[in-house]
């Protein structure tokens, strides 16, 4: 009898062990499962593109709902709502951060709410050049940057901008030198133009300072004559031969009698002759009339005629003419009937081709 009722008492207990094994598998398979999905919730791909990568704009002020929307309207996501899950889980859904992603094929929810969390964005080239006015610097960077044109006009026309950097108003366009630069898309025009500064200073220190002030002249000095320059020059190689032909002028107390800063006072640079009735204008920007420099840049010079200027070629000339050849290079003199012999020469050729203005 008792041994039977050891027999049901380890039954029993089999029993029991095996259920609670049971069990403690299915917690296990459960759990596994559990932690698979959550798995692929974060860290499985969630990106199918076409391309290998799909760029995603975030302007600044946008919330979770519009990102989820660029990104559905791209069809960027395989599953919106795992991404959404992830996201919130994360705080991104409360933190969003304006700009321009790349967004990578392939990406896991993870890489991807990591990236944006972040603001890792991917950068822009910014590239301007052969600009006249700060107006038109507006409407080329606004092509890269999220700002409108106008936004940045606006900023840069402030009267009091010139000033926090150091500069005044006919002197202002001297810090913005045309090149390649890499931005963040959400760069304000506050932002671009602290850049500009910082680009402007790094490119003067050193070397450049101590070749301007070899000239005896200032950073301002050198970029104002370089606008010069760079209207008269259609080839970079002329650019130290035509610079050295105003230094000589302005150490000899000549009028520089540049046509392009009479092009700059009558607000037209699409003149191909300048006529004597034009020399009359009364304008600081009359180098006919006024010796030296006139009080600014007439336009934003390349770095190529700035380094013409700082390079400049000493030599004897104080005359110049465009050639009558039309080639685009300019007849050189030293004397003025050498001078008006080019001179005249160049003006026959404007009449054959019956250029008048």
């Amino acid at each position: 009898m008792g041994s039977m009722l050891e027999r049901r008492r380890t039954a029993r207990i089999g029993k029991a062990v095996r259920i609670s094994m049971m069990v403690v598998f299915l917690g296990l398979v459960i759990m596994v499962v559990v932690v698979y999905k959550l798995y692929s919730r974060v860290f499985e791909t969630n990106v199918a593109l076409e391309a290998d990568q799909e760029l995603l704009y975030i302007p600044t002020g946008s919330d979770f709902d519009f990102v989820m929307n660029g990104m559905e309207e791209k069809e960027i996501l395989i599953n919106p709502k795992s991404f959404r899950w992830v996201a919130s889980r994360k705080g991104y859904d409360k933190a969003v951060k304006p700009g321009r992603y790349k967004i990578r094929n392939g990406a896991s929810n993870n890489e991807l709410v990591n990236m944006l969390r972040s603001g890792n964005q991917e950068p822009v080239m910014v590239v301007f050049n052969n600009m006249r006015t700060l107006d038109q610097v507006a409407g080329k960077v606004s092509a890269y940057l999220e700002g409108d044109s106008v936004e940045f006009a606006r900023y840069f026309s402030q009267d009091s901008l010139p000033a926090r950097y150091g500069f005044d108003r006919a002197t202002f366009t001297s810090m913005f030198l045309p090149n390649t630069y890499e931005f963040f898309w959400n760069t304000t025009p506050q932002e671009f133009s602290d850049r500009m500064y910082k680009e402007y200073e790094k490119f003067w220190d050193g070397k450049r300072d101590r070749l301007a002030e070899g000239k005896g002249m200032s950073r301002e000095e050198v970029v104002t004559l370089a606008s010069i320059v760079d209207e008269e020059t259609l080839y970079d190689d002329e650019n130290e031969m035509v610079a050295g032909v105003y230094l000589n002028r302005l150490n000899k107390g000549i009028a520089l009698q540049a046509d392009p800063t009479l092009k700059f006072a009558l607000g037209d640079f699409s003149r191909m002759r300048i006529l004597n009735e034009d020399k009359k204008i009364d304008s600081p920007y009359n180098t006919y009339r006024y010796k030296g420099l006139p009080p600014g840049p007439i336009s934003i010079p390349s770095i190529s005629a700035i380094e013409g200027v700082l390079n400049s070629e000493d030599h004897n000339y104080i005359f110049f003419c465009a050639r009558a050849d039309f080639s685009g290079y300019h007849a050189f003199a030293s004397t003025l009937s050498e001078h008006n012999k080019n001179a005249r020469e160049y003006q026959k050729a404007l009449n054959q081709r019956r250029i008048y203005r």
